[in-house]
């Protein structure tokens, strides 16, 4: 063999290795996005069952849903941190850890393992959602788009399903069986990761960036991002919580009501795809937050005044909005950072605030609702939050990047 065929193989064989190791890294998103939801979305259904196995008070079974979204809230900004010391990979691992051993300890039917591993399973998706934006634009600077797009699609579409599969599985195998069978998803992505952390070391993009943490807290730009991922999250939980009570009051039966909020996570699904694509693409992101924003405020315009008729379409409007604006604010994490280590670092504040603000929204509704004795006021909150979305979004869209001071 030649020395030129020699070298043409070299390259085939290179090529090859590096397409799979993409390949390998991209089925390993994908399992880390599907453990990221779905062990939250198959508590709701049965909440019921397992505080009546428990012997718990509706209190104590309602902060099941909660206390993730504290964990996200307290967690979040140490995970850029944890990071920068350790390496991504090794992060996301210790999640996938975490996520598999939480949702372990929640088959065990006692009290404190059930609390006891949902506190880790919100720990380790803390940490996922935190460091997937970031280690996508790191491996993928000019693929941002498509690439959050099959994450927030693995993400979105396991949350979905969780949900529905819940009650089904759990008259077959328990409430715990239920819970605990969304384990072996946690398991496969933890098989899938290992290569990962073996080929990939830390790399740090600078000497400055490996030395020095990064000051978000002082920055505009990084405020109305943050502003922005905090209120969509708001609007996207407290809807989760509160639109089938609504609707019942409506005159929709409860089955309907239940189906309502399935359509609804279903119509996410698409554009949490195609929006990325799209937004990568543009210079600016402005026109997507116009309609993000206006999609958000027709459909809760239509749930409140709307033809009762018409409440799938309000619904699914509800969800395309869902779906945009939550895929935005993944992907200004990316588009208004010029690092890996800043895109986390901004991750983390972000998502911290934001799930701050999703773990006060329901709440917030049903005092709201309380008070007043009517759906009208709550539901006026989020149009308020609606627009605050178009102000914020306004900043978020621009065409630049944050400016960030480096601390140490």
């Amino acid at each position: 063999m030649s020395s030129q065929q020699v070298s043409v193989h070299q390259e085939h064989t290179s090529t090859v290795s590096v397409k799979s190791k993409a390949i390998l890294f991209i089925i390993g998103i994908i399992f880390i996005a599907a453990n990221l939801r779905a062990p939250l979305t198959s508590v709701g259904p049965l909440v019921a069952p397992i505080r009546d196995s428990l012997g718990i008070s509706n209190t104590l079974a309602g902060t099941l849903t909660t206390v993730p979204l504290l964990a996200f809230a307290l967690l979040s900004p140490f995970a850029p941190k944890l990071s920068r010391k350790f390496g991504m990979e090794t992060v996301l691992f210790t999640s996938l850890i975490l996520i598999a051993v939480g949702i372990t300890l929640r088959t065990l039917q006692s009290v404190w393992t059930l609390f006891g591993g949902t506190v880790l399973l919100g720990l380790g998706i803390a940490f996922g959602n935190v460091l997937l934006p970031s280690i996508i634009k790191q491996r993928f600077p000019k693929k941002i788009g498509l690439m959050t797009g099959v994450y927030a699609v693995a993400m979105n579409l396991c949350a979905a399903i969780a949900s529905g599969l819940s009650v089904p599985v759990s008259s077959k195998i328990g409430w715990h069986g239920a819970l605990g069978y969304w384990g072996f998803i946690a398991f496969i992505a933890i098989l899938f990761w290992i290569p990962q952390i073996r080929t990939h070391k830390i790399k740090a993009e600078t000497k400055t960036n490996q030395q020095s943490s990064v000051n978000l807290w002082k920055s505009g730009l990084a405020w109305q991002i943050t502003l922005f991922m905090g209120l969509q999250s708001l609007i996207f939980y407290t809807i989760v919580a509160w639109l089938p009570e609504i609707l019942k009051e409506q005159g929709v039966s409860s089955n309907s009501a239940g189906w309502m909020l399935s359509l609804m996570q279903f119509a996410i699904i698409p554009f949490t795809f195609i929006v990325p694509i799209i937004a990568g693409r543009m210079k600016n992101q402005l026109a997507l937050v116009v309609l993000t924003a206006l999609f958000f405020i027709v459909g809760m315009f239509g749930v409140l005044y709307g033809s009762v008729a018409l409440i799938p379409l309000w619904i699914i409007i509800i969800g395309i909005a869902g779906g945009a604006a939550f895929s935005l604010a993944m992907m200004f994490f990316s588009l208004r950072t010029r690092s890996t280590h800043e895109a986390a670092e901004l991750s983390g504040m972000a998502q911290s605030f934001g799930y701050l603000l999703a773990a006060i929204g329901p709440t917030l509704f049903g005092i709201l609702h309380d008070l007043t004795h009517s759906w009208s006021l709550p539901l006026w909150m989020l149009i308020i939050a609606s627009f605050l979305i178009l102000v914020s979004g306004m900043s978020a869209g621009k065409d630049q990047f944050i400016k960030v001071k480096h601390d140490g």
